[in-house]
């Protein structure tokens, strides 16, 4: 059973996810009915993907995108037709699978479901599984361990179907080791850069071709439409300092709570063991008995010389030359006869010799810590910390509707909102559609809703847009520049010097070119090469990038091979290969790991391919009236 767990730890990731989900949305039981008739976004044989089904797994989707953006991916992206289609088509392949597998016979037992819960980290309380934790937890999401449980065998069902094709696709030692010496060749690379600058004197503008420019690429020189807001934002941290836990409730949470402030005992400890010669049977074993009785006989008369003693002749390699110091362990972390006679003695106490698989130990306890639970005044200010957070929690969740109603309501001013949540609106500096901020002001559908008519042009506030976790924010327009096109003369002078440093690397990438050709013909270019420098595909040792990536472009069939590479910068730099290093070292290591990623995409192209013939066989179809965004 524990193979099973192990087996599963990937899944085990999933697990701690499932449990952290919006659930109650639309209602957990959706994972698991197909929706009636009309209202089903697509269907796989007799199964029905209802809306809510769709709708859920949209919002999963969005949440995780949101979270690994950060918040400031674009809204539209967040409810794109493209995203839309791709989780219904993921729904879809979990169906068809799951389909697969049940056909198949393949089952989850509830002994493996428990064992698996009960190896969730989550769920677990002083090291040991609590149903209590795993109740709570599971209903402060809207679930039952009933539907958790119902998912989880889904999942690891899926999962297993999965891996049929994930971990059994084969990739031969000779691709590997090929792709190991591609990675690992090193090949001797100089290079040579002709910058523009040695160019500019020769570059001639005619008169007007900065102003010809200009006409023609008004673009590049419009200044984007600009906003500066008004805005005030309410926030559950920032309702932490309003609020005082009463003496009573921090009283009543610690009464409640008095296992969570226990401190599990942990001792200190060294010992000096002697080990019995292998094989040497009874005899090596009494010689080594012996040894150890000897030993604590002179540890009796002088306690001091344990650490000593212990450096001298403990068979311990890992202890011996700290004096025998074994650190802080709990009870149940060392083998029972030694872990029994080290929680029944004293500090400072060093015990007759204890016979353990290993040998004879004779063990000096040094120090006791914990065994005991946090008095109340020890506790009090982590309670009163985590109760000031579920307090500012619950008054965020009641300010926030009136909040958003408010703004709203009086929707030609922020002052009534303001007032609301006793904080004063703030002003922002210029702003754009495509703000870089990375705070508040940075947020895509903040910007969406400042430049949309309604807040614009009409005059209004902005809904109550939530910017991150627990956050609100209201905001209205207090300046608007449009858009506009930068005059020619206030722009003038840096387009000159744009324009000459570009026909100035033209000049020299025609130079740098011709210089290609004359070294590939075997003359001699006039290049002073950089000093000739190893560098690999894994190992650039600083040389940049392009330098690098054209060094492996060349044919090294004849040395020295030449290349050559134009920056957008406008410089040219040449390169040069001179020796090609193969890889020489042992790469066992590194090929195993190489041939782990090509079964690993080899897996995904024949589950893939698995799962479009499954899509042949079964009859889906797909409503894409009712997937597309409106």
């Amino acid at each position: 059973m524990h193979d099973f767990v192990h087996n599963n730890k990937r899944l085990m990731q999933v697990i701690l996810a499932i449990i952290v989900l919006p659930f109650a949305f639309f209602g957990i039981e959706s994972y698991f009915q197909g929706g009636s008739g009309g209202d089903s976004v697509a269907t796989v044989g007799d199964y029905r993907i209802s809306q809510n089904e769709f709708a859920m797994a949209l919002r999963e989707r969005q949440d995780m995108l949101q979270r690994m953006s950060g918040s400031r991916i674009d809204p539209a992206l967040l409810d794109s037709n493209e995203l839309r289609f791709s989780v219904v088509d993921n729904l879809v392949q979990q169906r068809l699978l799951m389909q697969r597998a049940v056909r198949a016979g393949m089952t989850i037992t509830d002994e493996q479901i428990r064992d698996v819960v009960s190896s969730v980290e989550a769920f677990r309380e002083n090291g040991s599984f609590s149903y209590a934790r795993y109740e709570e937890l599971l209903k402060a999401q809207g679930m039952t361990p009933v539907i958790f449980e119902q998912r989880m065998r889904q999942d690891l069902i899926v999962d297993h179907a999965t891996h049929a094709y994930t971990g059994s696709a084969f990739v031969s030692r000779a691709e590997a080791a090929m792709l190991q010496r591609i990675s690992d060749q090193q090949r001797e690379i100089s290079h040579f850069t002709l910058a523009p600058d040695r160019y500019l004197p020769q570059v001639k503008l005619d008169a007007d071709a900065a102003k010809k420019y200009y006409d023609s690429h008004q673009d590049e020189f419009r200044v984007p439409e600009q906003v500066r807001i008004e805005f005030v934002t309410l926030a559950a941290d920032a309702l932490l300092a309003q609020i005082q836990p009463a003496a009573a409730e921090v009283r009543k949470a610690y009464d409640e709570n008095l296992k969570r402030f226990e401190v599990k005992e942990a001792r200190q400890a060294s010992h000096i063991l002697i080990t019995p010669d292998a094989g040497g049977g009874a005899d090596a074993k009494k010689k080594a008995k012996d040894k150890a009785d000897d030993l604590y006989a002179q540890l009796k008369n002088n306690p001091k010389s344990f650490g000593d003693l212990a450096r001298k002749n403990s068979q311990d390699p890992g202890s011996a030359a700290n004096g025998g110091d074994l650190g802080f362990f709990e009870r149940g972390a060392m083998v029972k006869p030694f872990d029994d006679a080290v929680f029944t003695m004293k500090a400072g106490e060093i015990s007759a010799p204890v016979e353990s698989e290993f040998g004879y130990h004779i063990i000096r306890l040094d120090t006791v810590r914990g065994g005991k639970g946090k008095t109340f005044e020890e506790a009090r200010p982590e309670i009163e910390v985590e109760l000031k957070k579920q307090l500012a929690g619950r008054k965020f969740a009641e300010l926030a509707e009136a909040f958003s109603n408010t703004l709203f309501e009086q929707s030609d001013s922020l002052k009534a909102a303001a007032d609301l949540i006793k904080a004063a609106p703030q002003k922002s500096g210029w702003i754009a559609r495509n703000g870089t901020d990375s705070g508040v002001l940075g947020n895509q559908k903040l910007l969406q809703a400042v430049f949309s008519d309604d807040v614009l042009k009409n005059k209004r506030n902005t809904e109550a847009m939530e910017v991150a976790p627990a956050v609100l924010v209201g905001a209205r327009v207090a300046e608007h520049k449009p858009s506009s096109i930068q005059p020619f003369d206030q722009i003038s002078g840096a387009l000159v010097k744009k324009l000459t440093l570009q026909q100035a690397g033209q000049l020299a990438a025609q130079e740098g070119r011709a210089k290609l050709e004359a070294l590939k013909q075997g003359k001699d270019a006039q290049v002073g090469w950089t000093a000739p420098q190893l560098a690999g595909r894994g190992d650039p040792k600083g040389m940049p990038g392009e330098v690098l990536r054209q060094a492996f472009r060349a044919d090294v069939g004849k040395l020295p091979a030449y290349g050559g590479t134009e920056s957008p910068g406008g410089s040219y730099t040449l390169v040069r290969v001179s020796k090609v290093q193969e890889a020489t070292e042992d790469a066992r290591e590194k090929q195993n790991a190489i041939a782990q990623t090509l079964r690993q995409v080899a897996g995904q192209t024949e589950l893939a391919a698995y799962l479009a013939s499954l899509k042949q066989k079964s009859e889906v179809k797909i409503r894409k009236e009712l997937i597309e965004k409106k």
